[in-house]
């Protein structure tokens, strides 16, 4: 792939892998990127997971075209992006390495050595030329490790972004670029949205002509529908007017009102309402769905004097991720004993700038009635 006349694309495809970071699910796969820079010196910017190496080394040689490369620059440290460190040093012994302190550190952790000899050193505002190109670089500290740069070329104006702007599914899969996006970016990164912040404001006064992250496509047009997103995204603002409803349900009672308060929502004028049935459904697209929309409503039983555990799990992954700035509603079942609204406002406690409704829904066992004016009343309330 052509990215410039100049800049090169040898990333790899991975179809096969099973759950990326032992945790998402990946139906469609995933892209390790990795870039070349043909200049009068060669940069090649990060390698590819492991189980790649050998055919990531044959789109460098290619790239390459008989050429030697002189720098290889390491963005990020997680291995899916520097297994293939040491063979690239290996591969080409005159080659010098290009990453931050701290990525120098992981390096020798991970390999049994930082390469003293051949370390070029970079942090906020370092410069490298390449001959026509002149690459700056800009620290991105945890974004979403503390080790990040990325490398902004002055020449073509684009910006090769690490993680950030990255999204699931391999590159030869055709999907909608905002939903897996979405997952990628609050499951991985986004606990640490003042430090994207701090990013895109380091990013505001360059021109960006074209987004290279280290997973998902090159971006190249529309590139402030991306930028704003982001800026949404880090910032814990509404993407989208809805109600998001997350529920477990052991016999089918606390399903029952979350099916009629969704009937009640649309019946209100709440056009999109997002159910999430936490026992079967991806806790990714849950915790994508909770930070998307602004309105949330939990529905639980009591269970062991606690919550059942997928909603435990669910808020847990909520308050990880510094989930905040939402109206929340509740709905909870105990045959004698409810107390699931108590333990989860507790849950949430560490969270900021959450406003709950008036309106909650308290069932003993089954509905009744009066279950039903409250369902209907928290309805109202959630669509005003």
């Amino acid at each position: 792939m052509r990215i410039q006349a100049d800049v090169k694309y040898v990333g790899v495809n991975d179809k096969n892998i099973d759950l990326f970071e032992g945790m998402y699910t990946v139906p469609n796969g995933i892209a390790y990127n990795s870039y070349v820079i043909l200049d009068e010196k060669v940069a090649v910017l990060d390698t590819v997971d492991a189980a790649f190496k050998d055919e990531w080394l044959e789109n460098v040689k290619s790239a390459l075209n008989g050429r030697l490369p002189d720098y290889l620059i390491v963005q990020h440290m997680e291995p899916d992006h520097s297994a293939n460190i040491f063979a690239f040093m290996r591969e080409y012994p005159n080659a010098k390495l290009v990453a931050s302190s701290k990525a120098f550190v992981m390096i020798k952790n991970f390999f049994g050595t930082d390469f003293a000899e051949r370390q070029v050193v970079v942090g906020e505002g370092s410069a490298l030329g390449l001959g026509k190109h002149k690459l700056t670089f800009i620290t991105a500290p945890m974004v979403h490790w503390p080790e990040v740069v990325v490398t902004y070329d002055e020449t073509d104006k684009i910006l090769f972004s690490a993680d950030a702007f990255g999204k699931f599914g391999a590159l030869d899969t055709e999907e909608e670029w905002a939903c897996e996006a979405r997952r990628y970016y609050f499951g991985i990164v986004g606990k640490y949205g003042v430090q994207v912040q701090g990013l895109l404001k380091k990013l505001a006064g360059k021109e960006i002509r074209t987004i290279c992250p280290l997973h998902g496509p090159v971006l190249k047009e529309n590139l402030g529908y991306y930028l704003d997103l982001y800026s949404t995204w880090s910032s814990y603002g509404v993407e989208s007017e809805g109600v998001m409803i997350a529920y477990t349900s052991v016999y089918g009672n606390t399903k029952k009102a979350v099916e009629l308060l969704a009937e009640e929502l649309k019946k209100n004028g709440c056009e999109k309402v997002a159910v999430n049935d936490l026992a079967r459904c991806d806790t990714a697209e849950a915790v994508e769905d909770a930070f998307r929309y602004g309105k949330v409503v939990l529905a639980t039983t009591t269970y062991n004097g606690e919550i059942f555990p997928f909603m435990r799990e669910f808020i847990a992954n909520l308050v990880e991720r510094n989930w905040q700035n939402r109206t929340v509603g509740f709905i909870e079942n105990g045959s004698w004993a409810p107390m699931a609204t108590r333990v989860m406002r507790g849950m949430l406690e560490k969270c900021k700038n959450l406003e709950y409704t008036e309106a909650t829904v308290k069932i003993f066992s089954a509905m009744t009635e009066e279950n039903r004016g409250e369902i209907s009343a928290l309805a109202q309330e959630l669509c005003k």
